[in-house]
């Protein structure tokens, strides 16, 4: 056959040919092979290889040359030479192409065990899906991978995950896959208990020295059992005469959550847009905003008199329809599509986020937010998000080194 008729042919009936290499792996190795390989004159078609714990294992798809068994023996010599084993086999064509309804699975464990990243795949198979390709994320201070999937329903696959992961006590997020993954997006984020540790109201109750009558009824309207408005309004109302200073003083006995300033950080320099949106108060959240360096903040106004708290609310209250007003208003102003925003949240009135963004992110939530968000996060770290937008914890670290970063 004449090379003009040989790239006439098409791909899958042509003969080719797969070199797989496994060693110990050092500099050099994967130059000689394509350099040896080089000397005939083929096409590469594909080509794979990964390192693990020292180990190379390389694979390339090559078009089949006409003396075969005359590149093994070279093959064969240059594995004795460099100590390494090569193996050929041949075949015909290209890799199978995936199948349609590809899907990133991200699992996260703390640990990760075996027993249940081995369930994780066995349901996966269960699916009649097929795992492309797994790549670690992260490996402190959780380990985290992820799972490229093909030939599944993502909605189907996240219900099935869903339930082994709280079999196996791990985090299992499951997204389509494919361009829009990449795009940048707009990261919309709760406040207390999710930017933040703990509930600036009960801060500000402590105060007031009214802090466990507050902290009973947060943790009501925040499980869903109390109308939020009437909730919050009655919080507040417990507040009255406590001096606006006492604000400055909840703001720098703040803690955010670990990883807080990471995550911003990191989406901030892709060109990530991030708002926060709270049940809270103006006060607090504003600050926030202008520490991390946040586009979009709405959150409820206390009134203020003579440097005293009124015990009321300015305005419209931000509550759980509020928040989701918020999002969809941010997205505009952005021009961030709705299937590019992020929503995070953990209690009852984040649920409307949460639905009207194209990933809801249960962040240490209320059980009745964990079964309604796509995805949950059980890790204290806020950072883990990172991994379930396809960024890895080594491409944080290396950037934040170049940038002279010093994490804390």
């Amino acid at each position: 056959m004449t090379d003009q008729a040989e790239h006439e042919t098409p791909l899958s009936d042509r003969p080719t040919l797969l070199v797989t290499l496994t060693g110990t792996d050092r500099p050099g190795l994967t130059s000689a092979v394509l350099s040896t390989l080089a000397l005939r004159g083929l096409d590469v078609i594909d080509a794979e290889q990964v390192v693990l714990r020292g180990r190379l294992v390389l694979g390339v798809l090559l078009s089949a040359p006409r003396d075969h068994k005359e590149l093994k023996k070279e093959l064969k010599a240059l594995a004795e030479n460099l100590e390494v084993d090569i193996d050929l086999k041949k075949g015909f064509g290209d890799n199978e192409p995936r199948r349609k309804g590809r899907t990133q699975v991200t699992v996260i464990g703390s640990p990760l065990t075996a027993q249940g990243f081995a369930a994780i795949a066995g349901r996966i198979a269960d699916t009649g899906a097929n795992i492309d390709r797994i790549s670690r994320m992260a490996r402190y201070p959780v380990t985290a991978m992820e799972i490229a999937v093909s030939g599944a329903d993502p909605d189907s696959l996240r219900k099935v995950l869903a339930l082994e992961g709280v079999v196996q006590g791990l985090d299992v997020a499951v997204q389509p896959g494919g361009l829009y993954r990449r795009a940048k997006r707009l990261i919309v984020m709760d406040v207390d208990s999710t930017l933040i540790q703990g509930e600036v109201i009960e801060m500000l109750a402590t105060h007031a020295g009214r802090f466990e009558e507050v902290a009973a009824v947060t943790e009501q309207a925040m499980r869903g059992e109390l109308d939020f408005s009437a909730s919050l309004r009655s919080r507040v109302a417990t507040l009255e005469g406590l001096p606006a200073s006492a604000l400055d003083e909840v703001f720098q006995a703040i803690e955010l959550a670990p990883g807080a300033r990471t995550l911003v950080r990191t989406l901030k320099r892709l060109g990530y847009q991030f708002a926060i949106v709270s049940g809270g108060f103006s006060q607090i959240t504003d600050k926030l905003a202008a520490d991390l360096g946040i586009d979009f903040a709405a959150a409820n106004e206390l009134e203020i008199i003579d440097g005293k708290l009124t015990g009321k609310v300015v305005g419209d209250i931000v509550d759980r329809a509020g928040k989701a007003t918020a999002l969809r208003r941010f997205a505009k102003t952005s021009g961030t599509p709705l299937s590019q925003t992020v929503a995070i949240g953990d209690g009852a009135n984040d649920l409307d986020m949460l639905a009207a963004a194209g990933l809801g992110i249960a962040f240490n939530a209320k059980p009745v937010v964990r079964a309604a968000a796509d995805t949950h996060l059980s890790v204290p770290y806020l950072d883990t998000i990172l991994y379930l937008l396809g960024i890895s914890r080594e491409e944080v670290e290396a950037a934040d080194a170049a940038s002279d970063v010093i994490v804390n």
